[in-house]
C-alpha cells in the first residue's frame, strides 16, 4: 500500500502528535508499505525507510523559536505571497493560522506528488484544515486523526485565562469550526483511546461508523527500565509545552508549594520547552525555585534517564488524548500520579500502576504524591507492575497493524460504493 501522512508539525518531540507520526510511520514502512510524509516544521527525525517532504512555515510563533534563522534563504518576496502572508499576519495578531496554511501548502504538494506516486491513502495527523478537504473533495480516500479536540483546548485556557482581555485572546487563538468542518467529511476519525472517542464524536457530532479508537503505543524498545538509582523524593513534569493550559502545570505547582508547606521533602524537576512562560513565572510567584529545576529541551536518551532516575512521575492534565509522557515513565517502571480527565484511567491502571486525582485539583495533586512519597514498596509495586502493562498492551506495531486494518476498511467501502454508483 502506498500511504500518504500530512503532520503540520513534525519534531517528534514538539508534541504527541509528533511522537505518533514518527512512530506510525516507522511501523507501516516496518509492515512493507511505502510510506511518505509531508510535513512542517520543526522537522522531524524519520526512519531512512519514510520519504520526507517538507514544507515551509511564516507563522510569527516559528519565527520567535527559529529567531533570525528563520529569514534565511527566503526571498523578499516570498513573505508577500498570499498563503505566506495570511499566515504572517494572522499569526502576528494572536491567532493559530499555522494548521490551515499548512494544509494548503499540503493540498498543492499533494496535487504535484500524487501522479508520481498514486498513493492509495492519505492519513492527516490532525492537521484537518481546509487543504485537507480539498484533497478529499478530488476523489482520495482520507482518514485524519484527533488526539483531542481544539475546542477542548480552547475551553481550558479560557477558563485558566486571567481577566477578560486574555480570555478574549485565549478564544480568538485557536481556529473556530475548522476542524469540526473538515472532519465530518473524511471517510474515518482516529483516536487514540476510547474517551477519546467519546470526547471528538460528541465536540464534532459526528456518526458512530465514521470514527474509530486505535491506542497509540509506547517505543518500550526505547522507554523501559534501566536499573538506575532513583533520586530521593524526586517527582518529573514532561509537558513538551507548560504553556499550554491543558497540561494543567498551574496545579501541579500549586501542589508543589502545598508540599513545601507541609514540610514534605521533595525536589521537582519539569521537562519543558526552553522558551515558556507561565511555569517559570509562577515558580518565582509562588516562591518554591529551590524545590523546582526547569529543564528545555533534552535527547531521547536523555529523557529515558529521566523518566528511571525519578521516584514518581506527575501528569496533571485537565484533558489528554492518550498520555504519552506517563505511558512513557510507566514502560520505563516509573509510577504515575495523574488526573482522572480525558484517557488516564485507560492508560494508567489506577491503585496498580499509579493514583489518579480529579483534573485541576492541588490539594488532591499533593496529597497523592506526598502518600506515594512516603511508601516505597508501593512505589517499587506500581513501577514494576506499569513496565508490564506497556510492554504487553501498548505497542506502535500493535497500532499500525489496526490501522492498516482500518485503511482497508475504507479502501473496501470505497470501492463498493464505487461499484453501487455505476450501476
Amino acid at each position: 500500500m502506498k500511504i500518504l501522512l500530512l503532520l503540520h508539525q513534525g519534531n517528534m518531540y514538539s508534541g504527541g502528535q509528533g511522537v505518533y507520526t514518527a512512530q506510525i510511520a516507522r511501523e507501516l514502512a516496518g509492515l512493507g508499505h511505502a510510506v511518505h510524509l509531508v510535513v512542517g516544521p520543526p522537522w522531524p527525525q524519520v526512519d531512512a525507510a519514510v520519504t520526507m517532504h517538507r514544507l515551509p512555515s511564516y507563522s510569527v510563533y516559528r519565527l520567535l523559536e527559529t529567531q533570525r534563522t528563520w529569514f534565511y534563504g527566503r526571498p523578499a518576496r516570498s513573505f508577500f505571497a498570499p498563503l505566506n502572508f495570511y499566515e504572517l499576519a494572522s499569526s502576528r495578531f494572536g491567532q493559530f493560522s499555522v494548521m490551515s496554511a499548512f494544509s494548503w501548502r499540503a493540498y498543492a504538494k499533494w496535487r504535484e506528488l500524487q501522479p508520481l506516486h498514486h498513493f492509495d491513502i492519505v492519513h492527516d495527523v490532525q492537521v484537518l484544515g481546509y487543504g485537507s478537504l480539498m484533497i478529499h473533495a478530488a476523489g482520495m480516500p482520507m482518514v485524519a486523526n484527533i488526539h483531542h479536540p481544539l475546542s477542548i483546548d480552547r475551553m481550558n485556557q479560557i477558563q485558566q485565562a486571567r481577566g477578560t482581555r486574555m480570555k478574549a485572546r485565549r478564544a480568538l487563538f485557536y481556529p473556530f469550526f475548522m476542524q469540526e468542518v473538515v472532519a465530518r467529511r473524511m471517510d474515518r476519525i482516529i483516536t487514540g483511546s476510547h474517551n477519546s472517542r467519546e470526547s471528538v464524536q460528541r465536540a464534532f457530532a459526528l456518526r458512530d461508523d465514521r470514527i474509530t479508537a486505535i491506542h497509540d503505543g509506547v517505543d518500550t524498545r526505547v522507554f523501559r527500565p534501566l536499573g538506575l538509582a532513583k533520586r530521593p523524593r524526586s517527582l518529573l513534569f514532561v509537558a513538551g509545552n507548560s504553556d499550554d493550559r491543558n497540561k494543567g502545570a498551574r496545579y501541579l505547582l500549586e501542589a508543589a508549594r502545598l508540599l513545601r508547606d507541609r514540610g514534605v521533602d521533595f525536589h521537582l524537576t519539569l521537562k519543558d520547552r526552553a522558551d515558556a512562560q507561565m511555569a517559570p513565572a509562577l515558580i518565582r510567584e509562588l516562591g518554591i525555585g529551590e524545590r523546582v529545576t526547569h529543564l528545555g529541551h533534552v535527547s531521547v536518551d536523555e529523557l529515558v534517564r529521566l523518566y528511571n532516575e525519578h521516584e514518581l512521575m506527575v501528569s496533571p492534565s485537565l484533558y489528554e488524548g492518550f498520555g504519552l509522557p506517563a505511558a512513557e515513565a510507566m514502560a520505563c517502571g516509573t509510577p504515575v500520579v495523574a488526573t482522572t480527565a480525558g484517557a488516564f484511567p485507560e492508560t494508567v491502571a489506577a491503585g496498580e500502576t499509579g493514583v489518579l486525582v480529579p483534573p485541576a485539583d492541588a490539594r488532591a495533586l499533593a496529597g497523592a504524591i506526598e502518600g506515594l512519597l512516603d511508601d516505597p514498596s508501593r512505589r517499587a509495586a506500581m513501577g514494576a507492575a506499569g513496565a508490564r502493562r506497556m510492554a504487553s498492551l501498548f505497542s506502535w506495531r500493535a497500532c499500525a497493524e489496526k490501522t492498516v486494518a482500518l485503511y482497508e476498511k475504507v479502501l473496501r467501502e470505497r470501492r463498493a460504493a464505487r461499484r453501487g454508483g455505476s450501476r
